[in-house]
């Protein structure tokens, strides 16, 4: 196919998706190779920005995404409202930092550091798709490993983890983490509100 033909099915796609379709999904689906989707998809995030349509192409880790154009998020907004959720927590922020930082981590060490139960926090963070199970500890008992998903890095307008807030060195043990993620949950807030409503809204 010809490139303009690759954009147009590959537009089609991740519009019918909804959700990011993994770079190797999309080669094996368009027949090309993974340079080749490089070039196809740099056109399509130029083509859409050059022309300021109201959609952008986005990079989410290894994944690409359609979304709505951050210039138009206050008509979004205002057309959407109403289906608007709730934003998470202050301890829900606290728990998904301490998993972005220290993934794959066990609940146990979550609660290691927030010094409280965190159980519920967990769950809640498992049933909004912010965080997953990934495998379990090789320690007796075998607890559950958490990770952040791909469905945080969209909804924090992130690409990949590389790009959170730096957390210095540091262990719990030595008193300075609480304040370090304080700092960094502070930063993820900043994020939260400040993101555009491509990204869904936490509850």
């Amino acid at each position: 196919m010809e490139l303009k033909e690759l954009q147009a099915a590959l537009e089609g796609i991740l519009f019918a998706s909804g959700e990011p379709v993994a770079a190797e999904r999309l080669c094996v689906g368009l027949d090309i190779d993974r340079d080749t989707l490089e070039q196809v998809t740099q056109h399509l995030m130029d083509e859409y920005s050059f022309q300021h349509r109201g959609i952008r192409l986005v990079k989410l880790d290894n994944s690409y995404q359609l979304c709505s154009a951050p210039e138009y998020a206050d008509h979004i907004r205002k057309t959407l409202e109403s289906r608007k959720p709730a934003r998470l927590s202050q301890s829900a922020l606290e728990v998904l930092a301490v998993i972005a930082y220290y993934q794959p981590t066990t609940r146990a060490y979550v609660d290691q550091i927030r010094g409280v139960d965190s159980s519920y926090t967990v769950s809640l963070l498992m049933e909004r798709e912010l965080i997953e199970e990934c495998g379990r500890l090789a320690v007796p008992g075998r607890p559950i490993l958490y990770r952040t998903t791909k469905n945080f890095l969209r909804s924090f307008n992130l690409s990949d983890l590389d790009e959170l807030p730096e957390l210095p060195d540091s262990t719990p043990e030595d008193g300075q983490i609480t304040l370090e993620l304080e700092a960094a949950v502070a930063k993820l807030r900043e994020e939260e509100a400040a993101k555009t409503v491509e990204q869904p809204t936490l509850e």
